[in-house]
């Protein structure tokens, strides 16, 4: 750490004016005056919680309603602007043990349209499935000869009357995708659904006219009725878990505090953040946009951002970018990009260009539908025109060509991927697994590649104390205690090992450079090298003892200076989880934009002999596209925006929550927590789905190679074939919940920390 200047009057804005939050940016009005307040909370696991947070601030002056949602950890808070204020909501969530972050409205996700209209078309199918299928049972409950002409003709004609708007709404959906096929003159699986269902309408509606004996309204309801749960399921699975990473990006607080014209500080959220507005980025903090320091100085972590583990010196008239944390000096940014920057922005066109190469691929259910459409038509249309030409009446054909398309209809196959879809996302999500992508349990099932970035990934996020066991104990409280006075990441890695409770008193901040304190009556100083005076020689012996780390020193008075080297360390399972994807049959690699020295390390101590460093965006991908040519099927697992594109570009990828949202965004799936089991859990996971997916196919073909040959012969009226193709459905469901047997990974020990020793160095410790 170099000494860094800062001038008066930006570290007084940094040190006493506490910025003001624009809270109307935060909330919305509701039509009686009061105002909505939507926060992201940590700690909520069960329904106690719940409870606990609606009473804690339903107690509250002026709070007329609080609403937790347990799935997604958000609450929602009705108050009155007059009689109470979100800075008290929050400071009542932190007294109840609860902290909680607030959303910005304007980022907000709204629930998927497509999933409320499925939603609709499912309920008005299940309305109009039960409510015929009623009407049904009662013309043939009894001996069908005892039901008078007039008795059923009416129930007949109460069918057509609910059947026919009740398919109109539900089968919307169908008929749009089948039109919009053939309009391409192309054939999907929604195209035998169109014609089945419309020919049973057509069929019963004139048989209904013609005082006909059978009508089949209750068949099509039925079919539509399977078919809209099994989409629904799908739409609802990749929908839960982008909720969640949704409420865990909030939780990182995307806001920045913006310098108004007349000096004051508004904290604002970045969609109300514009090019040429000026921010303060205070010591500690992360930078929330990209834009050229225009006053102070300062040491940035670009770990995030470019892999590199060492801080990078900014001055004015240097460019920073969101993503980077601040060190000890705080710094006004120009703004240059907001929500599009030059890095941000050549970044997403390489994730854009990548996840386009990545859509041409096709899901598993879309190859078995290429196949299927085809056969279920040849196998109706032969039925129809072979029966005519046997001599049977053309009504009589056309209902056993309609039962040959019920019978055959893909509901068994519309839910045998769904299923496991959704059983998988369950277990995964209770492994810390989030999907993001609809496909991406298909394609972890087929990797033999998995390929990891270092910083941040395979390293813990977070800077780590190395080595302080060499420290006298008080020594060591006390400089914890005055490093929980300091903003800065290497301060609070110290405080955090320290285990320091209560800060410092009479603390003095010197921006740029580090603090002075009282501790036990003892004047002390914590900051950079030269600010606690460390001698040359000193400063050598500990680069020497660990180059990878950057350090922090602690003086008390006259005595010799303490000097605390910090590191990110390898995460507690990296070795277990490397060497279990290895008997999975997994080649590991390591590609990392850190320098070679400390790629290197990791990979002796991973056993991993195939990296790179010091590699760009581009030259991830590249190394990607090679591994491609070899046939080789990659995952990639990386947290920083350097990484984005190659997540994009891989076969399928995962990023841990500490990442960027950038590469969570370009990621398949998302895992939680500071281990790395989850990579191992998620193919595990994803290979037994597979097989149960592949499973679910086959009782598909099975049941229709008994089925069809059954209704081809005219042994099976459309009642009875939808009945048989509800059956084949249900086998397909329970088939899929032994995912959550088959399906439970065993826990993975932790092991210890692994990194290069770096003790903290006194006079007398030499080597």
């Amino acid at each position: 750490m170099s000494t860094l200047a800062t001038p008066p009057v930006l570290a007084a804005a940094a040190t006493v004016a506490a910025p003001r939050r624009d809270w109307e940016a935060f909330t919305t009005a509701e039509p009686d005056g009061r105002r909505r307040l939507t926060l992201a909370v940590e700690g909520i696991t069960c329904a106690a919680c719940m409870g606990d947070i609606e009473r804690g601030l339903i107690r509250m002056p002026g709070v007329h309603g609080a609403r937790v949602n347990l799935a997604n950890r958000r609450v929602a808070v009705i108050y009155d602007p007059s009689a109470a204020n979100p800075d008290a909501i929050l400071a009542r969530m932190e007294a109840i043990h609860y902290p909680a972050r607030p959303f910005d409205p304007a980022g907000l996700a709204r629930p998927s349209d497509e999933s409320r209209r499925l939603l609709r078309c499912l309920g008005v199918a299940g309305f109009g499935a039960m409510n015929v299928m009623l009407m049904s049972v009662s013309v043939w409950s009894g001996n069908v000869t005892d039901i008078t002409p007039e008795t059923r003709d009416f129930f007949h004609f109460m069918s057509a009357l609910i059947a026919i708007p009740c398919v109109a709404y539900a089968g919307a959906p169908f008929y749009g995708s089948a039109f919009q096929a053939i309009r391409r003159r192309a054939v999907n699986m929604d195209v035998p659904i169109a014609i089945g269902v419309t020919l049973a309408m057509a069929l019963s509606i004139v048989n209904t006219l013609t005082h006909q004996t059978e009508a089949f309204f209750d068949s099509a309801l039925m079919l539509l009725f399977f078919l809209l749960l099994g989409r629904y399921l799908d739409e609802a699975m990749r929908r839960r878990t982008a909720i969640e990473a949704e409420t865990l990006a909030v939780l990182k607080a995307d806001s920045a505090v913006r310098i108004e014209p007349d000096g004051s500080l508004v904290e604002l959220p970045l969609s109300r953040i514009r090019p040429g507005d000026r921010v303060l980025v205070r010591p500690g903090e992360k930078v929330p946009v990209d834009g050229r320091v225009e006053t102070g100085a300062s040491e940035i972590d670009t770990s995030l951002v470019t892999g590199e583990t060492l801080p990078a010196k900014v001055t004015p008239g240097d460019m920073v970018h969101a993503g980077t944390v601040n060190g000890f000096g705080s710094l006004v940014v120009d703004v240059t990009a907001a929500a599009e920057g030059t890095l941000v922005a050549e970044i997403e066109r390489l994730i854009g260009e990548a996840e386009s190469a990545k859509s041409a691929r096709l899901r598993l259910a879309d190859r078995a539908a290429r196949l299927y459409a085809p056969v279920v038509h040849s196998a109706a249309a032969l039925t129809f025109v072979g029966w005519m030409l046997a001599g049977l009446p053309w009504n009589d054909s056309l209902v056993i060509a309609i039962a040959v398309l019920i019978i055959t209809c893909p509901c068994a196959l519309a839910l045998a991927i769904p299923a496991v879809q959704v059983v998988a996302a369950g277990r995964l999500f209770r492994n810390g697994v989030l999907l993001n992508a609809g496909d991406a349990i298909e394609r972890l099932a087929s990797v033999d590649t998995v390929v990891f970035d270092k910083t941040g990934t395979l390293t813990t996020p977070e800077p780590t104390l190395v080595g302080p066991d060499v420290v006298d104990k008080d020594v060591f409280r006390r400089a914890a205690t005055v490093a929980l006075a300091s903003r800065h990441p290497l301060a609070r890695a110290l405080a955090k090992a320290g285990g320091a409770v209560k800060p410092a008193e009479r603390v003095v901040e010197h921006p740029g450079e580090g603090v002075e304190a009282e501790v036990d009556g003892r004047a002390v100083r914590l900051g950079s090298l030269d600010f606690c005076a460390v001698s040359q020689a000193r400063r050598l012996m500990a680069r020497s003892l660990n180059p990878t780390a950057s350090f922090i020193a602690y003086r008390e008075g006259t005595a010799e200076p303490v000097v605390f080297a910090l590191a990110q360390t390898l995460r507690a399972d990296a070795v277990l989880t490397v060497a279990a994807l290895r008997k999975l049959g997994c080649a590991v690699e390591i590609l990392s934009g850190d320098r070679s020295e400390a790629v290197a390390e990791v990979a002796r101590v991973l056993h991993v002999e195939r990296y790179l460093a010091e590699v760009t965006p581009a030259a991830k991908i590249a190394r990607l596209e090679a591994l491609k040519a070899e046939g080789r099927t990659v995952l990639m697992v990386g947290d920083g925006l350097n990484d984005a594109p190659s997540l994009a570009a891989a076969h399928v990828s995962l990023s841990p929550v500490s990442g960027a949202h950038l590469a969570q965004a370009a990621a398949d799936a998302v895992f939680l927590g500071e281990r790395l089991a989850p990579v191992r859990v998620a193919l595990e996971v994803a290979r037994a789905a597979r097989a149960l997916m592949a499973q679910n196919l086959w009782i598909a073909v099975v049941y229709n190679a008994f089925a069809v040959p059954i209704a081809v012969a005219g042994h099976v009226t459309p009642l009875v074939a939808a009945l048989a193709m509800s059956g084949s459905s249900l086998i397909v469901t329970l088939n899929a919940l032994r995912l959550r047997r088959i399906a439970k990974p065993p826990e993975i020990r932790p092991a210890a920390p692994a990194a290069c020793p770096a003790p903290a160095l006194t006079e007398g410790s030499r080597r």
